[in-house]
């Protein structure tokens, strides 16, 4: 069952991310940066912010530079709880009420090593901003669009979340409780004008190999997969946005995420088993 305001939005050609009142995480580069740029140029109120306030302040810059949009630089370390909670407080007074579009995109990236050797230190620092991070958002943010009656919520997760592969389980582990949480909540407010989409890509061209906690083997085939197959974060964030305003749960934008979605479902044994030979062969240091 959808909301009334979704069936006369379709009457009226007019999308859930048009003129958004929004606030993006890790607005600062890579993919949250296109997303707050292209719902800029959907002529969005955006709340761009990151963990770097030089970088919020480059990605407001971008925007200005747009014919549409308007967008306000905030510094956030998603890791901690109090932060988000001061977010969501800056955000009502930017926006002179509640977001209606929360994207919960900061993260990093980490692998490389082995389960007992990774290490708690590297557990934490993961979990804390892939995970803790998305999870702060939804709970902080989720009580003001639902009171609002209307808006969405975008999570990021990866492939990985599905993937599972050797040598990234702190990453794999992240990824895979935003997917968990994201279909929570889609569940817990089905029946709303409230929609929640996860966005599980594989390879994007972004900073997150050079920014994140990777051995160096490990990064170099990540950066080579990423030039050869990865698509651009501005393709992701568009196709994104464009499938949440359809109410799309998953997205899963590129050929070899939805190859591995229907393997790993269909022949889980033998997906492991690939997985595992594909990790020895690999290189990790």
């Amino acid at each position: 069952m959808v909301g009334i305001d979704t069936i006369l939005n379709v009457f009226r050609g007019q999308r859930r991310s048009d003129k958004a009142k929004a606030v993006v995480t890790g607005a600062g580069s890579g993919i949250g940066r296109s997303f707050a740029l292209e719902l800029a140029r959907r002529g969005g109120d955006v709340i761009c912010a990151d963990i770097s306030m030089e970088r919020a302040n480059e990605t407001v810059a971008l925007i200005d530079q747009l014919p549409t949009g308007k967008g306000h630089a905030v510094q956030c370390d998603v890791s901690d709880r109090t932060a988000i909670e001061l977010l969501a407080k800056q955000s009502q007074e930017i926006f002179g009420g509640a977001p209606t579009l929360v994207i919960n995109n900061a993260g990093v990236g980490i692998g490389g090593k082995p389960v007992g050797d990774i290490g708690f230190e590297d557990w934490d620092w993961a979990l804390g901003i892939n995970l803790w991070g998305v999870v702060y958002g939804c709970e902080v943010f989720t009580p003001l669009l639902r009171e609002a009656g209307k808006g969405g919520i975008i999570n990021v997760a990866s492939a990985a979340g599905f993937a599972a592969a050797p040598s990234m389980a702190a990453y794999n582990v992240s990824k895979a409780g935003v997917m968990s949480l994201s279909e929570t909540l889609a569940a817990e407010l089905d029946g709303t004008d409230v929609a929640v989409t996860v966005l599980c890509p594989t390879f994007v061209k972004t900073n997150v190999f050079t920014d994140g906690r990777i051995t160096p083997g490990s990064m170099s085939l990540s950066q080579q997969l990423a030039r050869w197959t990865g698509l651009s974060a501005d393709n992701v964030a568009a196709r994104t946005l464009d499938a949440h305003d359809g109410g799309r749960l998953y997205v899963v934008p590129q050929l070899d995420a939805t190859v591995i979605w229907h393997l790993k479902r269909h022949f889980p044994a033998l997906y492991v088993r690939g997985a595992g030979l594909l990790g020895r062969v690999l290189p990790k240091d």
